[in-house]
């Protein structure tokens, strides 16, 4: 029997104040009461980010993935917390010097695998197919993330930045996977 006490003294599972569509963000940009929508664009934003950082945890579980990928895997799942802490109006702040690391490592793949001369179809192998999906998600969350800063919220630029360069990680990784297989890439015929 799993035992749920040590839970409850320092987060509950579930308050029910959102019963009524609404949520408390960290600062009191939500005004009044302290409650905005849920449908508004910054719990879509910290929705989108979450859903991110989940797939991200399914995708570093594929059988045989490469450490590296796992690792950097893991690593953006940290980030992402703050990205999301950041959004949600906590104190916390993404280093732009972050979106750098990744740049670094896209460059470093680049320097493995073929240079991009088309547009490619998604998949190849079962795990460049799930990191092409974790690349859509990330792009839907950086729009998510844009729509909130559109709408008042203030993000970091690095937080920004971090955003834009993942998907290109997660691009990069796609490739590689399917490099590392040797499984050639397929274009668009059209």
């Amino acid at each position: 029997m799993i035992a749920y006490a040590t839970l409850s003294t320092t987060m509950a599972l579930f308050t029910g104040k959102g019963d009524g569509g609404t949520t408390k963000l960290f600062d009191s940009a939500a005004g009044e009461g302290g409650r905005i929508a849920k449908s508004s664009e910054v719990p879509e934003a910290l929705g989108a980010l979450d859903e991110l950082n989940a797939f991200l945890g399914f995708v570093k579980m594929h059988p045989g993935a490469p450490e590296r990928v796992c690792a950097g895997l893991r690593a953006a799942q940290e980030t992402l917390f703050i990205v999301q802490a950041e959004v949600a109006g906590a104190d916390k702040r993404v280093p732009e010097a972050a979106a750098e690391e990744l740049a670094a490592v896209v460059n470093a793949i680049e320097g493995e695998i073929p240079p991009v001369t088309s547009f490619s179809v998604a998949g190849g192998t079962e795990l460049s197919a799930k990191l092409d999906v974790a690349r859509t998600v990330a792009r839907r969350a950086e729009r998510r993330v844009t729509a909130a800063t559109l709408a008042g919220r203030s993000v970091s630029p690095g937080a920004k930045a971090y955003l834009n360069r993942l998907s290109s990680l997660l691009f990069a990784y796609a490739r590689l996977a399917n490099h590392l297989a040797g499984v050639a890439e397929e274009h668009p015929r059209y």
